[in-house]
C-alpha cells in the first residue's frame, strides 16, 4: 500500500501529468482538496473508488482515512491543487506518514505561477531585465512569514515576484514594493489561472488597486516586475550566430567539436 501525493495542476483538467492521471486511475481511494480541485479530474478514478473531499477535514481526520486504507492494503491518491512543493501542506502529512511507516510517492503538478505566465504570454526571466523569479506570499492566519522573508527585501533584488495567497493584502503589497520598483512598475493579477472563468488585470503599482474589484479573491496570483511589460531586452546568446555550444560547435578547435552526439549536455 502506498499513498500517492499528486499535484493536480492549477485548474484546467487537462493540465494534469500522465503519471498523475494513471495514479488516480489505479488507486481505490482518492482524497482530494475539494475547494480547489476541478471535479472533472475525479473522472479518472476507478468506478468503485472511495472518493473523499477533505476540504472540511482536519489533519487528524485525513491521516485517519489513510490509516484505514493502509489497514486494508488499499493505495491512496492524495490530490492537491497546483504543485506540491509550495504551500500545499504536504510536509505535515508526510511527517505523519513517516512516523507511521506508511510509504508514499510524490508526483509534481503544473504550478499556478506557470499557468499565470502562460495566460499572460510572458517569459518571467528576460536577459538583463530579470533572471530570477521569487515565489512568496504575505503573512496570513495559517502561516506567518519567517524573519527576513519580506517583500521589501525581495524587491531589492529587482527579480520578478510571484506573490501567492495575498490578494487580500494588495494595499500592503503596493506599499512594500513601490520604493524599490517605482510606482510605474508593471503588475498583473491573474484570478483562477487556466480555469474557464479566469480573469487578468494588468496595471502598475500606482493603478492596480483601483482596477481590482471584489470578485477577485483568494485564488488570485499577483505578478510584479519589469519583465512583465517590456520589449526592451537583450537577446540571449544561446541561439546567436557564432555562439559556441555543444550542439553547434563553431570551429574545429571548439571543445564541443567532438561531442555533438553527447545528449548529456545543457538540455537546450
Amino acid at each position: 500500500m502506498t499513498v500517492h501525493f499528486v499535484g493536480a495542476g492549477p485548474g484546467a483538467p487537462d493540465l494534469l501529468t500522465l503519471r498523475g492521471r494513471d495514479l488516480i486511475a489505479a488507486s481505490p481511494v482518492c482524497l482530494y482538496a475539494g475547494s480547489l480541485i476541478p471535479i472533472e479530474i475525479l473522472a479518472h478514478c476507478p468506478a468503485e473508488a472511495r472518493i473523499v473531499n477533505t476540504a472540511s477535514m482536519s489533519l487528524d481526520d485525513i491521516i485517519s482515512e489513510i490509516q484505514s486504507a493502509h489497514a486494508q492494503g488499499l493505495d491512496v491518491v492524495r490530490l492537491h491543487s497546483g504543485d506540491l512543493s509550495v504551500w500545499s501542506a504536504m510536509g505535515e502529512q508526510l511527517r505523519r506518514l513517516r512516523a507511521l511507516a506508511i510509504p508514499y510517492t510524490v508526483t509534481p503538478g503544473v504550478p499556478a505561477f506557470a499557468a499565470a505566465a502562460a495566460t499572460l504570454g510572458n517569459e518571467l526571466t528576460l536577459p538583463e531585465v530579470a533572471q530570477s523569479l521569487v515565489l512568496t506570499r504575505t503573512p496570513g492566519r495559517a502561516s506567518a512569514m519567517p524573519e527576513g522573508e519580506t517583500l521589501s527585501n525581495f524587491a531589492a533584488t529587482g527579480a520578478t515576484l510571484a506573490i501567492h495567497l495575498s490578494i487580500h493584502n494588495l494595499a500592503q503589497v503596493v506599499t512594500d514594493l513601490s520604493p524599490a520598483y517605482g510606482t510605474e512598475c508593471p503588475v498583473a493579477v491573474v484570478w483562477r489561472a487556466s480555469w474557464p472563468d479566469e480573469k487578468v488585470i494588468r496595471g502598475t503599482l500606482a493603478t492596480i488597486e483601483m482596477l481590482i474589484d471584489e470578485s477577485i479573491n483568494r485564488t488570485a496570483l499577483i505578478l510584479v516586475g519589469p519583465a512583465l511589460a517590456t520589449d526592451t531586452f537583450t537577446e540571449s546568446s544561446l541561439y546567436a550566430v557564432g555562439y559556441d555550444r555543444r550542439f553547434r560547435p563553431q570551429s574545429a578547435d571548439s571543445p564541443f567539436a567532438e561531442s555533438g552526439s553527447d545528449h548529456s549536455g545543457d538540455g537546450q
